[in-house]
């Protein structure tokens, strides 16, 4: 790996050159959000963000901190904003395919400015591979305006509950209801999923003494409809994460984290922006 390792007389003519041991890891966390051809990516001193959107009602985005990478050099004090595909992008950072547990492919990944290609050179067992990614010019994103102060509802839990509650709800009803509460009576519980399928309603509950939960926080009733289809979105991302995080707004929109521990155990998050169906009330 060593040829990946070096620098180069190039690299300084580069905003960004970024070194990583193993492309996989980056590989998994994109796949998390790679419900869409095309993605924003946003480099800053920080690391990457991958974002993705779709409908104009869901956005995902993959926060990949610098300290993933074992160098991450960025010289502007500005972000630079780029459109890639994210599909092309998974496959060249998995482009020798799978390979034994202890086999790593070395990432070097270079980007010069705008109108320049983004540049992987991957290396495995000696053999290296040159990619260049097209980029082209960003629109601009969706703003949620998704802000902690006007969080009315939280939930953190392991992420396994979730993935478990996902594969009971019945994937015929087109919308899935959130209802989270306070001080329920008897017969509800503090959080509580339903979907309104072919074969009837199904309810998934959970209180907040659940040995699951870890943080329930609600200061009043709320209970919102989303789109089925736009949350399957985010099943790629359960199936990598730890941990959760289902945050709901004073206008019913919803955030949910997924925190994912990739193999060199730097903790990524990933998250997902949805609005709640209109016709709720129709």
């Amino acid at each position: 790996m060593a040829l990946v390792s070096q620098p180069s007389q190039d690299d300084n003519d580069c905003l960004l050159v970024a070194r990583m041991d193993n492309s996989r890891v980056l590989a998994s966390i994109l796949k998390a959000i790679s419900f869409r051809e095309k993605a924003t990516c946003f480099i800053s001193s920080n690391g990457l963000k991958m974002t993705v959107e779709q409908a104009k009602c869901v956005q995902a985005s993959a926060f990949i901190q610098s300290s993933l990478f074992r160098q991450f050099q960025y010289s502007p004090d500005y972000p630079s904003v780029f459109v890639i595909s994210l599909s092309a992008l998974i496959e060249c950072l998995s482009i020798f395919g799978p390979t034994a547990p202890d086999a790593h492919t070395a990432l070097k990944m270079s980007y010069a400015g705008k109108g320049h290609p983004l540049s992987l050179l991957l290396e495995e067992g000696g053999v290296l591979t040159d990619c260049q990614l097209t980029t082209q010019d960003a629109e601009e994103t969706l703003d949620f305006d998704f802000v902690s102060a006007n969080v009315v509802a939280k939930l953190i839990m392991a992420a396994e509950c979730l993935r478990e509650a996902f594969s009971e709800l019945d994937m015929t009803s087109e919308v899935v209801e959130v209802m989270m509460t306070p001080d329920p009576p008897h017969f509800r519980p503090h959080f509580r999923l339903t979907t309104f399928g072919y074969a009837g309603t199904t309810q998934i509950d959970h209180p907040k003494d659940s040995e699951m939960v870890e943080v329930f926080e609600c200061q009043k009733s709320t209970v919102n409809r989303y789109k089925l289809s736009l949350l399957r979105s985010c099943t790629k991302a359960l199936s990598h994460a730890s941990k959760i995080s289902l945050r709901v707004d004073h206008r019913g929109f919803l955030s949910l984290q997924c925190m994912i521990i990739p193999e060199n155990k730097q903790v990524c998050f990933v998250e997902f922006l949805c609005v709640p169906d209109e016709d709720m009330d129709s």
